[in-house]
């Protein structure tokens, strides 16, 4: 009787263990807990500051993941994979919806969508769902130093005499070359930074610079997506990137081997005048050792192409960052990503966060007036905004794929090294563009 009893007893004593186990795994599995997958290699350092603070401040933990520059989809597909899966994501837009949808959670309950100050700019489901909320606007152009342009204003046979006088492809083209013949006096190395062109890093061009093109065919169609483009602006594109090319810091040859950073460091350093890019990059200018570009020198002017109308034209506005949350989490995990979401738009430091030091323009009401962003290029952004020019809006969400944009990219390169002429890289736009469509309707 004893040794049954025993034995009873430990069979018991197997099972609330074995049950304890499971409870657990089970807890293990649900535990609140955030893994954001980063879109913006610029801005990880801040990410991974904003992790540490959210869990000291509440307790549960962040993780960041920051995919490589141009990569973010083939990362993304590698991590969601994973049982440790990202819960919190980024799409581009309509596209992106399309290619993530089966992992995007309806966010119409969620207090950061009900805080968004237009509905509108959500993405929304064929159910009427919410499954992406955007959570900044942004804007981009051609950064100016104003220090370099008033010392070429002042001098003699200038083209112009003030910024204000640039409004056109003709003018710009007028300008820049002549600053390019004084670049010596001038004290630079080229009126724009290096076009980089290094594989990954050529987005400010396959994307960015593409859109203008791009949303011009749009509004000649009457349409806000096409399956099939004739890059009827080709040639518009071709103006502004070849006066990028030939006035640069950087021999059109060598760019292959030139990425965004490098770009920012010589505009940040003093050694040219001009560089595309968006309002985020303030911080990266700023944080250069050596920066020379003090905040009321900054500025920027329209992307002028020699399009139809351009003289009210303003910067390209619009924005790709969507937050999204991963539906195959757990509930928990969906919920934790949700509050830590609403933290950043809702609570002092977050909302700290998101304005000064990510420089986001957000889009929500818990925002005043006095918590804009300060930096001098969301500050000319938003003049811009209000200055009554037409902003262009970010079609380039409508842009069939990665593929679509590396294709286009590696084009560029090739002609900037002569190995390809224009209509050449006229021709892979218009193919990959068909092909890449296509594929996205099977």
């Amino acid at each position: 009787m004893m040794k049954k009893g025993l034995c009873a007893l430990l069979c018991a004593a197997m099972s609330m263990f074995c049950f304890a186990g499971c409870g657990a795994s089970q807890e293990d599995e649900n535990v609140e807990s955030v893994y954001y997958m980063n879109f913006k290699p610029e801005v990880t350092e801040v990410w991974e500051e904003i992790a540490e603070v959210y869990t000291a401040e509440t307790g549960v933990k962040v993780k960041v993941v920051t995919a490589a520059g141009g990569n973010y989809e083939s990362t993304l597909k590698s991590e969601i994979a994973k049982s440790d899966a990202p819960t919190l994501f980024q799409i581009n837009g309509p596209i992106g919806y399309q290619s993530w949808k089966d992992y995007c959670a309806d966010l119409s309950d969620t207090e950061f969508y009900n805080a968004l100050s237009d509905k509108e700019l959500a993405i929304k489901g064929e159910d009427g769902g919410i499954y992406g909320v955007p959570y900044t606007i942004e804007g981009y152009g051609i950064i100016y130093n104003l220090a370099i342009m008033n010392q070429y204003f002042a001098m003699d046979g200038a083209v112009v005499t003030s910024i204000d006088e640039i409004n056109s492809y003709e003018t710009l083209k007028a300008v820049v070359e002549d600053m390019q013949a004084k670049k010596d006096v001038l004290g630079i190395k080229g009126v724009f930074a290096s076009t980089s062109l290094l594989p990954g890093e050529e987005w400010r061009w396959q994307t960015h610079l593409a859109n203008l093109p791009i949303n011009a065919e749009y509004v000649a169609n009457g349409v806000s997506d096409m399956d099939e483009i004739a890059f009827t602006y080709g040639d518009n594109f071709k103006n502004i990137f070849d006066l990028y090319l030939n006035n640069s810091t950087t021999e059109p040859k060598m760019l292959g081997s030139k990425g965004v950073n490098d770009s920012m460091a010589e505009f940040a350093l003093g050694q040219c005048a001009m560089v595309q890019n968006g309002n985020w990059a303030w911080g990266q200018i700023a944080e250069v050792s050596g920066n020379v570009v003090n905040a009321e020198d900054i500025g920027f002017l329209p992307i002028y192409m020699g399009l139809e109308g351009e003289e009210n034209q303003g910067l390209c506005v619009g924005t790709e960052n969507y937050f999204c949350i991963n539906s195959q989490v757990s509930e928990a995990k969906q919920k934790a990503s949700a509050d830590f979401v609403y933290w950043l738009i809702n609570s002092e430091t977050g909302k700290d966060y998101m304005v000064n030091k990510l420089g986001n323009t957000a889009p929500f009401t818990t925002f005043a007036d006095d918590e804009k962003p300060s930096d001098p290029l969301a500050k000319s952004m938003l003049a811009s905004m209000e200055s009554g020019k037409t902003s262009i809006p970010w079609v380039f969400t409508t842009f069939p794929s990665q593929t679509f944009k590396d294709n286009f990219g590696s084009a560029l390169l090739e002609y900037a090294q002569g190995t390809m002429d224009w209509d050449g890289v006229e021709t892979v736009v218009v193919e990959q563009w068909k092909t890449e469509k296509a594929l996205l309707a099977e």
